[in-house]
């Protein structure tokens, strides 16, 4: 009766799996009975565990009884007193769990059991933002304000309490965030006795770049020096915390001569849903605080290459297509400034900054073959440049893309219209019934394709420089895309400057002035690029670049040191 009235485990799971299966609408219109069948599950299931363990008890016992037994036959003996303190160890180390509940030691500290209080003092946009983070991620706010009542009803969440300065530091257990201008830190000076033992989180920003005087953060730690100073959460802007860490940068850098405060701040940030980052002491806290104010650090130079390329060849046409033949023959052409000039400048920009995205590789290439090591660090201009690739890429999509807008539009223009009207009326006059150029047709059908599929290629390069697009490819899928698409992009942008040039450079009508044309100034760079690039594939070089690539010394830069490694191990190609 008693294996009858036993709960069966084959019950207990079906139970689980019909309470499982509910509907959440019928969850929560019947939330009570939900509740009741939960713990009734959880008590069969206790009560299922409680009785196994009896059982094997019992069947332990009764296989010791067995074994003393047989020995007592042999022997002759008895050893009744020891089976039964054996049983009663095994019994009692059932009810002893497998797996210990205990934290991994690479695991961080959790934070304080339940609702940890945090005080924010300020009560402007970050400070509400930051409130409305914390307390979506279960977190106690006290907000503390100079004067409360100027605070709006409904600014803050209901669960945030509004106080004073001094009631918020005195509610904290331990983070105070300071969401105040840094002028006024010195009104903080009365509350020095409570902010004592406090972790001081510093939220503010540099006014302007320089390294003038102390950081807003290294001031804060001499007015309060019994307090623990933490600079963090100042790249974190308030569209951020409102939206989420999924919607913005997930990264919190923090820096502190304190190991302990910085742990306490990093917890809360992950708890937060964000990722925090270590820069050191207090020290960092000047470089942390000029981070927003830099205006696209790594695109001052490309955008400024790109500007003067631009000036050049728009200057160049200028000069070439419009003010000399005014000077020499009193012919107008002034009107091609606006579309013309800048439709014909676009594609050489274009061509040779693509070309020099995969220049600074080459150079690289080549020192390393000259050096016969790779252990040498390049000079600084040249690892500036090599940073610089991905802006220099995009910004020669850009000027690609227009060009191909302004070339769409070009049946648009009312020159356009005038110009076809003039060569109907000419071949009418002519006599020609069925004008036909073959080799006219063929001309302009070859440079258009080229150019569509160039700039094809060129979108795809765009699209996988994107971080989120990025981070999801290997490296060899990377690499593939950058540089093995960007020379077939490279290749088709030559090809379609080349057939759009077609026989021109060879007829002497192309250089009017004694001045080649725009688009032969700039494949020639772009040239030179892809025969240096198809030199550095054969063989002999190739094979040495890829060994230096891997460790390998030439004997003028390790001669005595690499012959032992090579004879010692024989895995290294001797020089």
């Amino acid at each position: 009766m008693a294996d009858r009235a036993a709960v069966r485990p084959h019950k207990v799971v079906y139970s689980i799996g019909r309470l499982l299966s509910v509907p959440l609408e019928t969850v929560q219109q019947k939330s009570s009975d939900t509740r009741g069948l939960w713990r009734r599950s959880a008590f069969l299931h206790g009560r299922y565990l409680e009785r196994t363990q009896r059982a094997r008890g019992r069947r332990v016992a009764a296989h010791r009884n067995r074994h003393t037994q047989c020995k007592d036959r042999t022997s002759g003996g008895s050893s009744e007193s020891s089976g039964a303190e054996t049983v009663v160890a095994m019994s009692d180390e059932m009810t002893v769990a497998l797996l210990p509940n205990v934290e991994a030691p690479d695991a961080p500290p959790l934070m304080a059991p339940g609702r940890p209080t945090v005080a924010i003092l300020g009560s402007g946009d970050f400070s509400r933002s930051l409130a409305v983070r914390l307390v979506a991620c279960g977190v106690s706010v006290v907000v503390g304000s100079r004067c409360v009542k100027r605070i709006a009803p409904g600014l803050f969440p209901d669960a945030v309490e509004l106080k004073d300065q001094e009631g918020a530091v005195a509610r904290a257990d331990r983070l105070v965030f300071l969401a105040l201008f840094p002028e006024h830190y010195p009104s903080l000076l009365g509350l020095r006795a409570s902010l004592a033992g406090k972790v001081l989180v510093d939220v503010s920003n540099a006014v302007k770049l320089g390294r003038s005087r102390l950081s807003n953060a290294e001031q804060l730690a001499e007015m309060f020096p019994e307090s623990v100073v933490v600079k963090g959460f100042n790249v974190i802007s308030a569209w951020t915390l409102q939206t989420g860490a999924q919607d913005g940068n997930r990264q919190v850098m923090l820096c502190s001569d304190s190991v302990e405060g910085k742990n306490e701040v990093a917890q809360l940030a992950r708890r937060m849903g964000f990722h925090p980052v270590d820069l050191g002491g207090l020290c960092f806290a000047q470089d942390l605080e000029s981070v927003p104010l830099g205006l696209f650090p790594l695109w001052h130079g490309p955008v400024l290459t790109t500007f003067l390329l631009f000036l050049f060849f728009y200057g160049y046409g200028f000069i070439r297509g419009i003010l000399l033949p005014y000077l020499a023959n009193g012919r107008n052409a002034f009107y091609r400034l606006a579309f013309d000039l800048v439709n014909e400048s676009l594609p050489a920009v274009a061509l040779v900054t693509l070309a020099l995205v995969y220049l600074p590789g080459l150079f690289a290439a080549w020192l390393q073959l000259w050096r016969g090591t790779k252990y040498q660090r390049f000079p600084c201009w040249l690892e500036g440049w090599l940073l610089r690739r991905k802006q220099l890429g995009l910004l020669s999509f850009l000027c690609a893309a227009l060009h191909g807008v302004y070339s769409l539009c070009l049946p648009l223009r009312t020159a356009a219209r005038y110009r076809l009207i003039n060569a109907a009326y000419a071949q009418v006059k002519a006599g020609v019934e069925e004008p036909w150029d073959e080799l006219g047709v063929w001309r302009s059908d070859l440079y258009l394709s080229f150019g569509v599929l160039g700039l094809g290629v060129l979108s795809l390069l765009a699209i996988t420089s994107l971080p989120a697009v990025g981070n999801i490819l290997t490296w060899r899928e990377f690499t593939f895309v950058q540089s093995g698409l960007g020379y077939v992009a490279l290749t088709l942008s030559i090809t379609h400057t080349l057939v759009f040039g077609w026989n021109f450079a060879f007829s002497a009508q192309a250089y009017a002035f004694y001045m080649p044309p725009s688009y032969m100034l700039a494949v020639a760079l772009p040239c030179a690029v892809l025969v240096c690039r198809c030199f550095l594939l054969l063989p002999c070089v190739s094979g040495r670049l890829a060994r230096i690539r891997r460790g390998w010394e030439s004997t003028r830069k390790c001669p005595v040191s690499q012959h032992h490694h090579v004879v010692a191990n024989s895995t290294c190609p001797e020089v």
